[in-house]
C-alpha cells in the first residue's frame, strides 16, 4: 500500500457545473448499452472507462469525467437494466464484467484506465483480475467487495426481499407508491453525507433519472436481481473456489487508487483500507465527511487524486507507506496515518 497524495488544486479547471455529457445507444450483441462520452480537452488524453453504481448510471460522472478531461478521453455506460441501457439476461458480478469487457473490446480503446463506484467497483476488480491486457490503471471509489455484517449498510434491509419468492415485484409494487421526489431525496441522503455539496443542477438531473427509470417496466427487477447477484459474490468470497472477488483482486496487476468516504452508510468504510492491502500496487486515501459517490459529493478532490496518481504512474511510484486519510476540503498533500483493516480476508 503507498501514500496517495493530491494534485494542487489550481491546476484543475474552473468549478463549474456542466450538464450530463452527450450520450448514445449502441447495439452490442443483440442487445443496447447507452454510453455517454466526455471528449479530451488536452492532445495527449489516454482512454478511460467509467462504471456506476447499483441503481446510478453514466450520469454519476459527470462532474469527475469533466475535470479530468485534460488526460483523459472518457467513456461512461450504463449497465445492463441500468440508466438507459436495456435489460439483461443475467445480473451478476461476472455479467457485468463481461459487459465491460465486451465494450473495451468493441471500441479497440484498450487498454483504458478503468474507474468503478459501488457495484462498478466490484465489476471492475473482476476486469482487471482476469483481463490485464484492457486496464492500464484501476481507480475503486467506494467499492463494493464484500463484508459480511450488514447491519453496516442500510442495503442490509433489503436483504428479506431476497427469500421472498417474486421479490422484485414486490419492489416494483412498492417503488410504484413512492413519489419521485421522495425517492430523489431518499436516495442522496443514503448516498452523500454533506447534501449541501449537491447543487440545485444535480438534485434537478437525479429527479429527472429517476422519473425516466421509473417508466422502465425491467428497473425492479434489475435492481432486486443485481442485488441478489452482488450478495451471492459476497458469500462466495469466503467460500473455496475461484468466485472469489478478494482473490480476484489480489490477483490485479495494474496500479490501483482506491477512495472511500469514511461516512459511507452502504458500503463497510473498512472496505476500502482491506482492498488497498490485497491489491498489490495499490494507494489509498479515506475522506472524512464524506459518503458512498465520491466522484459526485467531492469531485474535485477526487479528481486530484485522481490526477495525481496518473501522474505518478506514468513515472515512478513512491516507497511503500500506510494509507493516506484527508478532509474534503484540505488543499494540500494528503496526510499519513496508520491503517487498519478489518473487512474480509483474502483467500
Amino acid at each position: 500500500m503507498k501514500r496517495a497524495t493530491l494534485w494542487p488544486d489550481h491546476l484543475l479547471p474552473e468549478h463549474r457545473t456542466p450538464p450530463p455529457w452527450p450520450g448514445r445507444p449502441v447495439r452490442l450483441d443483440g442487445s443496447v448499452t447507452y454510453v455517454r462520452e466526455t471528449p479530451a480537452t488536452g492532445p495527449d488524453a489516454e482512454p478511460a472507462l467509467y462504471v456506476h453504481g447499483l441503481g446510478g448510471s453514466s450520469q454519476n460522472w459527470t462532474d469527475l469525467a469533466g475535470l479530468l478531461a485534460d488526460r483523459l478521453d472518457g467513456q461512461a455506460i450504463d449497465l445492463p437494466g441500468f440508466g438507459r441501457s436495456e435489460p439483461g439476461l443475467r445480473y451478476t458480478i461476472p455479467s457485468f464484467a463481461d459487459r465491460v469487457v465486451r465494450w473495451i473490446e468493441h471500441t479497440g480503446r484498450g487498454p483504458v484506465h478503468l474507474f468503478g463506484n459501488s457495484l462498478g467497483g466490484s465489476v471492475a476488480v473482476q476486469v482487471a483480475g482476469l483481463r490485464p491486457d484492457l486496464v492500464r490503471t484501476l481507480t475503486l471509489i467506494s467499492p463494493a467487495l464484500p463484508f459480511l455484517d450488514f447491519r453496516r449498510s442500510l442495503q442490509g434491509r433489503m436483504l428479506p426481499l431476497l427469500a421472498i419468492p417474486r421479490g422484485e415485484q414486490l419492489a416494483a409494487w412498492r417503488l410504484a407508491r413512492i413519489a419521485p421526489e421522495v425517492m430523489a431525496r431518499q436516495a442522496m441522503e443514503a448516498c452523500v453525507a454533506d447534501l449541501s455539496r449537491i447543487s440545485d443542477q444535480r438534485r434537478a438531473e437525479a429527479l429527472e433519472e429517476i422519473r425516466i427509470r421509473n417508466e422502465a417496466a425491467h428497473y425492479a427487477a434489475a435492481y432486486v436481481r443485481t442485488f441478489r447477484g452482488l450478495v451471492s459474490s459476497f458469500l462466495r468470497s469466503y467460500l473455496p473456489g475461484s468466485g472469489s472477488l478478494w482473490r480476484l483482486a489480489a490477483a490485479i496487476r495494474a496500479p490501483t487508487l482506491v477512495i472511500g468516504g469514511l461516512q459511507d452508510r452502504l458500503v463497510d468504510p473498512l472496505v476500502g483500507p482491506q482492498t488497498a492491502r490485497v491489491i498489490p500496487d495499490s494507494r489509498l486515501i479515506m475522506l472524512r465527511g464524506v459518503g458512498h459517490v465520491a466522484q459526485l459529493e467531492v469531485p474535485r478532490v477526487v479528481a486530484r487524486a485522481a490526477l495525481s496518481f496518473l501522474t505518478e504512474s506514468a513515472e515512478t511510484g513512491p516507497a511503500e507507506v500506510g494509507p493516506a486519510e484527508v478532509g474534503p476540503e484540505e488543499t494540500g498533500p494528503a496526510r499519513v496515518r496508520p491503517g487498519r483493516a478489518g473487512a474480509g480476508q483474502a483467500g
